[in-house]
């Protein structure tokens, strides 16, 4: 228990408060007033003041928040106060400092994936197979469970998914295996079919496949800082539209509104992840991190999406938005959001009961 609400503790605190940091730094940056940057939520404890800010540690040591001067429009300033006002500063410097939180979270990510892989190396599956689909051509050409393969046409194979990509660029195009069996290696000669296969989201696509899938051994492959910062922004991207595919597949009905998760599932997942390491829960607070930086940036009022979507609207009308029409934006914004977090807390409940699966929706 304790390693679970620890670890929570952490996993949530590190996310909240990098991103609040990108908003105060970019604030600083570009002359805003700050007027407090809280580590935690809720009252304060301990601080000191510096200028105009009060850093102080509260109560909850959930992230944090930082509170600029303007920030609401209707907020009253003094004439020597509006310099550093945020309501009054141009729109490319509102936009900066908004989307300064989410890109914290994606820079942090990337920070974890450089140094996980520059210290642990990058595990990838190997390309063994580990079964063979009855009557598919894998089988009609020979292929055995257990077989590795080096090459096809020629062009050397190490790992899962190059084996993978290759099949599928092929077509129904004959190949020619090099495999590896026992200590014998031998040349086989097989042709894709193109078939209905489920891709990750349950969804029927049609790709050439040979029928097989793979054993599910792993290999460390080392690399050096600068690959392994290269491999950290190819990673980083890819969660990034996987995530956003996910949100587009609810939307679209495809994902069921079952599997969403809110901090009860992050909790029991943090837990676990620290009690296998270290390493894991960094790792995880890295998966988060991109999670957020992604959701954040929704076009949903309230939201760092929603206020950017506003500048844009501003950018294309020439005048900001009437304060009420973003006040009743905003209240949608949070009826929806309020909404999303029923669906999250009645899921991670349903999953805590024994025998149990989230069925609110139908």
């Amino acid at each position: 228990m304790f390693t679970t609400i620890s670890s929570t503790i952490l996993v949530l605190g590190v996310l909240i408060f990098v991103h609040e940091l990108g908003h105060f730094l970019v604030a600083k940056w570009t002359g805003v007033t700050v007027l407090r940057f809280s580590f935690g939520f809720g009252p304060r404890l301990v601080g000191f003041k510096r200028g105009d800010t009060d850093y102080c540690l509260s109560l909850i040591p959930l992230g944090g928040y930082v509170k600029m001067l303007g920030e609401e429009r209707d907020e009253e300033i003094t004439e020597e106060q509006r310099a550093g006002s945020f309501s009054v500063q141009p729109l490319a410097k509102r936009s900066a400092i908004v989307f300064a939180g989410p890109l914290s979270n994606f820079l942090l990510a990337i920070v974890i994936f450089t140094l996980v892989y520059a210290l642990s190396g990058i595990p990838q599956m190997t390309a063994d197979i580990g079964t063979v689909n009855p009557g598919s051509p894998a089988e009609q050409a020979g292929l055995q469970p257990g077989d590795k393969v080096l090459a096809i046409n020629g062009k050397p194979i190490t790992f899962w998914e190059e084996l993978s990509k290759t099949i599928e660029a092929s077509g129904e195009k004959p190949m020619a295996l090099d495999v590896q069996r026992g200590d014998e290696r031998i040349l086989i000669s097989v042709t894709a079919a193109v078939s209905e296969v489920p891709n990750l989201f349950g969804e029927k696509i049609r790709r050439a496949v040979i029928g097989v899938t793979a054993s599910g051994k792993f290999i460390v492959r080392q690399v050096d800082p600068i690959n392994a910062f290269q491999e950290s922004l190819i990673q980083t991207a890819h969660l990034s539209k996987l995530f956003l595919m996910t949100i587009v597949k609810m939307v679209e009905g495809v994902v069921s509104l079952k599997t969403l998760g809110g901090p009860i599932l992050i909790a029991q997942m943090a837990g676990q992840q620290a009690s296998e390491g270290m390493l894991n829960l960094v790792y995880f607070i890295a998966l988060i991190s991109v999670n957020l930086a992604v959701l954040n940036l929704l076009p949903i009022p309230v939201l760092d999406g929603g206020h950017l979507l506003f500048f844009f609207l501003e950018a294309l009308i020439g005048r900001p938005i009437e304060t009420s029409k973003i006040e009743m934006a905003q209240k949608l914004g949070m009826v929806v959001l309020l909404v999303l977090m029923v669906f999250v807390f009645y899921n991670d409940i349903m999953r805590l009961i024994p025998g149990q699966k989230p069925d609110f929706m139908p």
